[in-house]
């Protein structure tokens, strides 16, 4: 059951289910009041105000695309495309940095391996079986408020709703859980 949301909540909660449906009225709304916190957002953590405007635009466009996937039993619209832009704005972070790093081994005639894109998506897909596995073996009370947050971008106070626990028992529980996914992914999953 969703908490009581102020009346911009709903606002807004109604805003981008109507642009679920395709309206662009709806849409132009929902920019309008979420742009600029959207940019906010982005640029504490990319740092650029214009990686921040482009961050903004692709998440607005997302938000735009993706409509139907918010489910206002779950979280806010506010929440939902915060987490969208915070999403976004961090993977802008590691791509750069990525670039960076790239460039500057290049630059210093590093003997390393080429960057292979094969062998990256491979690593990439290894460390996702394995951080799924981990997951699955944590009990459901250490899993769920896991999977709420970090899958579904729900905040504590969200997660505890859903869960009907107290903040402090969620905050525990993932705290535990993570520790838990930490050891099993040390251990090699």
């Amino acid at each position: 059951m969703p908490r009581d949301r102020s009346a911009d909540d709903r606002r807004l909660d109604g805003w981008l289910t109507a642009t679920a449906r395709g309206s662009e009225e709806a849409f132009t709304l929902l920019y309008d009041s979420l742009s600029g916190s959207v940019r906010g957002l982005a640029l504490r953590v990319v740092r650029d105000a214009s990686q921040a405007e482009e961050v903004a635009q692709e998440v607005m466009l997302e938000v735009w695309r993706t409509a139907a996937r918010f489910r206002p039993e779950r979280a806010s619209a506010k929440a939902w495309v915060f987490a969208l832009a915070h999403h976004r704005a961090v993977d802008r972070v590691r791509s750069a940095q990525a670039a960076s790093d790239r460039d500057r081994r290049v630059a210093e005639g590093s003997s390393e391996r080429p960057f292979d894109m094969v062998a990256e998506l491979v690593q990439d897909r290894d460390e996702r079986r394995r951080l799924y596995r981990c997951l699955a073996a944590l009990g459901r009370d250490l899993r769920v408020p896991l999977v709420l947050a970090y899958y579904e971008g729900l905040t504590y106070d969200e997660v505890a709703h859903a869960l009907s626990k107290p903040p402090g028992t969620v905050k525990t529980r993932m705290r535990t859980g993570l520790h838990r996914l930490r050891e099993c992914l040390e251990a090699g999953g």
